[in-house]
C-alpha cells in the first residue's frame, strides 16, 4: 500500500508524536528520515539488503527509545543519525557479517565496487580529501578515522594512544578549519 502525500511534523511535533506513540509519528518519521538513515548506512555497511534491516532496525530502536532523547543534548536528527551509525558499526563488528561478507558471491562484489565508483557524494569529486591533505597532520589522522574510516571517536583516541577529549579537540579544530575553507 502506497501513501500519496508525506506527512511532515515540526520538530517538536515528531518528538512528541513518538513518545505518545502516535501513529502519525511513526509515519512523519519514516517520511522526514528515512533517506538520509539510509544513506548514513549504507556508507558503513555497502550492501543494499543488510543496510534495509538496519534502517528498519534503526527506527524501531528510535520509536522504542523516544524517551530516552534528551531535547537538551543535540537535535532529534543528530540522536538518531548516531543509532544508526553505531547500529551499522555493531554490525560490521558481528560474526555473520564478515562470514556473508567472504562468502559474497562475485557478481555481488562486482555491483558493489561498481556502486563505489558511481556514487556522486564521493570525498574525492568534491575535493575533500585535498582540503583534508592541508591539514595539520593530528587533525588529518583523526578526520580519516572517524569520517573516512568509520571509528568511534573512542575507537580513534585508543588507536592514535590520545586522550578522548584530544580527539573531540582536534575534530572540532579541523572542521572549524575546514568550515573557513567552504565559507
Amino acid at each position: 500500500m502506497s501513501r500519496i502525500s508525506k506527512i511532515s511534523l515540526s520538530e517538536p511535533e515528531l518528538i512528541q508524536a513518538i513518545r505518545t506513540r502516535d501513529t502519525r509519528g511513526a509515519e512523519a518519521l519514516y517520511d522526514m528520515y528515512s533517506a538520509a538513515l539510509y544513506g548514513v548506512i549504507y556508507r558503513i555497511i555497502q550492501h543494499d539488503e543488510i543496510a534495509e534491516d538496519l534502517l528498519q532496525e534503526a527506527f524501531v530502536k528510535i520509536w522504542n527509545s523516544a524517551s530516552s532523547y534528551d531535547e537538551s543534548k543535540g537535535r532529534l536528527f543528530t540522536w538518531m543519525v548516531n543509532i544508526a551509525r553505531n547500529l551499522s558499526i555493531d554490525k560490521t563488528r558481528s560474526k555473520d557479517f564478515r562470514n556473508h561478507s567472504k562468502t559474497e558471491d562475485i557478481e555481488n562484489i562486482v555491483l558493489s565496487v561498481d556502486k563505489g565508483f558511481t556514487t556522486s557524494l564521493n570525498p574525492e569529486t568534491l575535493g575533500l580529501k585535498d582540503l583534508v591533505q592541508k591539514l595539520k597532520p593530528d587533525q588529518k589522522a583523526i578526520l580519516d578515522l572517524v569520517y573516512f574510516r568509520g571509528f568511534t571517536h573512542v575507537e580513534a583516541a585508543e588507536e592514535l594512544d590520545i586522550p578522548l577529549g584530544t580527539v573531540k579537540t582536534r575534530l572540532r579544530n579541523a572542521i572549524i578549519t575546514l568550515r573557513k575553507v567552504f565559507n
